[in-house]
């Protein structure tokens, strides 16, 4: 099938207006790499200060949220988002961004712009996400209980981890339910990072901590609002023509955007339509889209509990 249309920016916003969207930051994308890991060493100094449950909580489903939010960072560098210079913008892309969390952002770059060249079209990799919705309630809680419980980490990260162990294990593929990487040398990468960082909250003294939140937020946090990110973009929306109807925008408040939805991930029709948008212009991307009253051929959700009534609407 032939690759989706796309969308000419030029027909839609004056000059100025795309001068604005395009303008990129280095320092920005600097910075939410620094926010993200600044807002784990905060959620991990606040349970190792104050360690009683409701801290305990807070700090997995913040750190499990910024896990992700390091994923989509990830995503940011793979389309060359978050330093102008390139060799800087594939170094913090990878090393602060990817690696830490089990990905490769060399694999997941082919892999991710082949969604973008195919979006829900029998072309797409990640159309096994979005196909099978609406689901049931029961359906979806199972997933979210096998979420909670570890199980999907166990499902997903043991075969790489045992590919350490097996002769020629050197695939190069990227799970479609997460942004995991295959290779038993990028398990080992992701296995050294992990323990460093095992070293550096030891030093700091919440070596616990590197177990009890780090881990423990991987293991179950991000697994289910990786789940809730899958099904906001592409489930229950349309395979038809109009790139305006290929994904869906989620109006977040601020604790979606705390605990589900970090760095704009929300705004995820915008980002299709014009994918080279650095991250925080999206916004501004989706304000211009109202205004010019196109925002109507978009698939627009307010809040994440109705997306996910929506997508488990099915009796």
């Amino acid at each position: 099938m032939a690759p989706v249309s796309r969308i000419d920016p030029k027909t839609l916003f004056t000059p100025d207006e795309w001068r604005q969207l395009t303008s990129r930051s280095s320092w920005r994308g600097c910075w939410l790499v620094a926010h993200a890991w600044g807002t784990i060493a905060a959620s991990i100094a606040l349970v190792t200060i104050w360690p009683n449950p409701l801290t305990w909580l807070i700090a997995v489903m913040i750190v499990g949220t910024r896990q992700l939010g390091l994923a989509i960072l990830m995503h940011e560098a793979a389309h060359g988002g978050l330093h102008s210079n390139k060799a800087i913008n594939e170094w913090i892309g990878q090393w602060l961004c990817a690696v830490p969390v089990g990905s490769d952002l060399a694999s997941y770059r082919s892999y991710h712009l082949q969604h973008h060249r195919f979006t829900q079209q029998p072309e797409d990799p990640d159309l096994s996400l979005s196909a099978p919705f609406p689901i049931t309630k029961e359906s979806f809680t199972r997933k979210a209980i096998r979420d909670l419980t570890g199980q999907t980490f166990v499902k997903q990260r043991l075969p790489l981890f045992l590919s350490l162990f097996r002769r020629g294990a050197s695939g190069d593929t990227v799970s479609h339910e997460s942004f995991l990487s295959s290779g038993a040398d990028k398990m080992l990468r992701f296995l050294i990072a992990n323990v460093i960082l095992f070293v550096v909250f030891w030093l700091c003294g919440a070596g616990v901590w590197f177990f009890g939140v780090w881990l423990f937020a991987m293991a179950t946090w991000l697994p289910l609002v990786t789940r809730i990110r899958n099904i906001a973009e592409h489930a229950c929306t349309s395979t038809g023509p109009d790139p305006f109807s290929h994904a869906r925008t989620t109006r977040a408040n601020i604790i979606e955007r705390a605990l589900v939805a970090p760095y704009w991930v929300n705004y995820h029709a915008e980002h299709h339509l014009f994918m080279y948008l650095p991250c925080y212009r999206l916004p501004l991307a989706h304000r211009l889209l109202q205004e010019k009253g196109l925002i109507g051929r978009v698939t627009v959700s307010d809040g994440y509990l109705n997306v996910l009534r929506l997508a488990t609407s099915k009796s």
